[in-house]
């Protein structure tokens, strides 16, 4: 049996559990898998709204927002033009949702239908113009549509760009771009989805509504500092955002002026912030007798909001914040008082916390959907989109919830990514997005169950393509992959259902263990899918057959492409001559990781909640893997036949008799694996769902007789 265990410090182990108060086993997985910065850690360890980072980080936000308000203000008609897959579709719904909250009446909405083309196409800004549609709004997608773009233009339509796709050299020219993979955008996370994107708009759309917004807001605190001076500590936020910080130490009777400091043009057109405004105006007074210093107080809103904090001061709630924990430098008291400003905002505007937090599912959704990692705020938008799953206000997705006989459960990324995501991807995968978006908005309880059954037939329909697909190509598959030097996959023809090269590009691709490239010849024009394995990023081929495309793009490890039918030979060959000439080198495939050890007498239902501390599981966050030695086969039984069924154990742990499941691994039955033998097994912790009962149990990843 093997495996690989990174060896950790136990110093570092004991450090992290003391500064996070976690458990000495939380927090060995966590540094094992490298999550010890204070700013990761938070997205581990906390899941609040108050830690997703500012939407007005993105340089053009304020133009995104402010050109939609004036559409709202003079009630422009308005276009959403989204994408067919589960991604592209959630982000219509709440773009649109969010238009029509903001009293953009029926605001036009499209995603591609049939066999229309990826992204926005010039016969959808036609249709924009016919409809009197000033604005056009893409969602997870618009950033190589420069042409099109270009063509709105042309008839006076303006457009902005919500998307998360690979930006090409030469972007759009807009009236904002918002995406946080073209370089500069000022984002500090790339990897949001395109809901993700969509949210991060509504943000600031909700945080327009405020009194705050483009409004200057300086927080200070002046505190006493050595030999009589008095130090001014302040920062200036715009939109929440901190645009500048000031530090001066002033001595009383040495500068008499305030015109004499900074601090003058700092405060000049700014609301003024500060905690306990009585003290801080008296010590203002030590220094500048002359000049009175209007402020608004935090102090009684926030003793109103938490009666257990009246009457402390910043220094003292700064000794009890949690949130020194997840900063690298030491946080200062002006630190504590920008944290109280934003939960005053977030308590006083539901928008910004509560409501916004009802909007997530669909986030979560889009997000496990379109595989995204689930790292950084993603972990926050999927956690919180998850708890509000169930409640979403949508009867579309209510009636796919009971229907998949999942709504009575605490709700998984693995459940939504088996039972809910295909359903909406078949939808654009035969050619009929529509139906997806019509089926989330609806309110009508007859059209959301009429639509409902024709998209789980839909996906039957589909799974029987990528089956038949399957059958029909895995011979030109194989020839293509020993002509490609065992390299690539490359293959597809006439009839090959366009909504399906992706499926059939990832269930290549994880057979031949090698990228794969999947297409259609529709009349004049090849579309097509590619999809890679383990991190190998598979732009940079694409990227090297720019030159045939007519359009390209995709993220790192999945792409999409389309070229006229007369350059597919030309495509071929210049895919031949990088696999040559550059080579593709995918890395082996390695063995588990394990996250833990455990001794057989620390295998309890702890676990469970260390597991749980974790979540979500994904994209880049895989479930955790533990190593128990000396495990004894109390029970075991084949579930399914002989050849390719799996087995269930109890095993014997010590303190806890578990329950287990081993995979499709009912030929060791018998042979290697017996009633009574004492193993070593590689598992992870899951739960089994079984007449509306939740029992935990073992994954065996892999078992074997432990060595006397």
């Amino acid at each position: 049996m093997k495996y690989n265990k990174k060896f950790i410090e136990s110093q570092d182990v004991k450090d992290l559990a003391s500064r996070y108060k976690v458990s000495l086993l939380l927090a060995s997985i966590l540094v094992r898998r490298g999550i010890t910065r204070p700013e990761d850690l938070k997205f581990y360890l906390q899941d609040e709204i108050k830690y997703l980072h500012n939407p007005f980080l993105f340089h053009q936000m304020e133009d995104a927002v402010d050109r939609i308000l004036d559409a709202a203000s003079e009630g422009e008609r308005v276009l959403v033009f989204g994408d067919r897959d589960a991604d592209g579709i959630t982000s219509t719904v709440l773009m649109t949702d969010m238009l029509t909250e903001l009293g953009i009446a029926d605001p036009f909405w499209k995603v591609p239908e049939g066999d229309e083309p990826y992204g926005l196409t010039p016969e959808a800004v036609d249709y924009a113009a016919e409809n009197d549609i000033t604005l056009i709004i893409t969602v997870d997608c618009g950033i190589s549509n420069k042409d099109e773009i270009a063509y709105a233009t042309d008839k006076s339509i303006d457009v902005i760009v919500l998307d998360h796709h690979t930006a090409p050299a030469e972007l759009p020219e807009c009236t904002a771009i918002i995406n946080p993979k073209v370089p500069d955008c000022g984002y500090p996370f790339r990897d949001l989805a395109g809901c993700g994107v969509v949210a991060k708009l509504i943000w600031a759309l909700q945080f327009s509504r405020t009194s705050y917004y483009n409004k200057n807001v300086t927080l200070l605190n002046i505190v006493p500092g050595p030999d009589g001076c008095f130090i001014f500590n302040a920062t200036k936020l715009y939109n929440l955002v901190e645009v500048a910080q000031i530090s001066e130490t002033i001595v009383p009777g040495v500068i008499t002026s305030m015109e004499s400091t900074r601090l003058m043009d700092f405060f000049s057109g700014s609301l003024i912030i500060t905690f306990g405004a009585q003290n801080q105006k008296r010590l203002f007074r030590e220094v500048f007798p002359q000049v009175d210093l209007e402020t608004f107080d935090l102090a009684p809103e926030i003793y109103k909001l938490f009666p257990s904090l009246s009457g402390m001061g910043l220094l003292k709630m700064r000794e009890l914040s949690h949130d020194s924990r997840y900063s690298s430098s030491e946080i200062t008291e002006l630190d504590v008082l920008l944290n109280l400003f934003k939960v005053l905002l977030y308590k006083k505007y539901p928008g910004l916390s509560e409501e916004y937090e009802n909007r997530l599912p669909l986030v979560a959704l889009g997000t496990i959907a379109d595989l995204m990692p689930l790292v950084n705020e993603n972990r926050i938008l999927v956690n919180r989109g998850l708890m509000h799953i169930a409640t979403y206000n949508s009867k579309g997705l209510h009636w796919l919830l009971c229907e998949q006989k999942i709504i009575d459960r605490n709700i998984t990324v693995t459940d939504v990514a088996w039972y809910i995501t295909p359903i909406i991807n078949a939808s654009g995968r035969m050619g009929v997005p529509s139906k997806a978006v019509n089926f989330f908005k609806s309110t009508d309880s007859a059209e959301v169950e009429k639509l409902g059954n024709e998209l789980l037939s839909l996906n039957k329909q589909r799974k029987k393509q990528g089956e038949d697909y399957w059958g029909l190509l895995t011979h030109s598959a194989k020839e293509s992959f020993e002509e490609f030097s065992s390299s690539l996959v490359f293959t597809g023809g006439k009839g090959v259902p366009r909504g399906i090269t992706g499926i059939l590009a990832s269930k290549f691709s994880g057979y031949y263990n090698a990228p794969a490239i999947i297409y259609t010849v529709m009349e004049d024009k090849v579309i097509g899918s590619v999809r890679s394995i383990r991190n190998y990023s598979i732009m940079p081929l694409l990227d090297y057959c720019r030159d045939v495309f007519l359009d390209y793009g995709g993220h790192d490890f999945a792409g999409g492409f389309s070229l006229v039918s007369s350059n597919l030979e030309m495509f071929k060959k210049k895919v031949n001559t990088y696999v040559e000439e550059v080579g593709i080198d995918i890395p082996e495939k390695p063995y588990p990781e394990i996250d833990a050890e455990l001794p057989k007498g620390y295998l309890t239902e702890d676990i469970l909640d260390v597991a749980q501390r974790l979540n979500p599981y994904g994209e880049s966050n895989p479930p955790l893997v533990f190593l128990a030695k000396r495990l004894v086969i109390k029970t075991m039984d084949i579930v399914g036949q002989k050849e390719v069924g799996h087995i269930k154990f109890t095993l014997d742990a010590g303190a806890n008799i578990w329950p287990a499941i081993y995979w499709n691994s009912s030929d060791r039955a018998g042979r290697d694996l017996n009633l009574g033998d004492t193993v070593d097994a590689i598992f992870r912790v899951d739960y089994n769902y079984f007449r509306n009962k939740t029992t935990p149990q073992l994954v065996i990843i892999d078992m074997e007789k432990s060595p006397k």
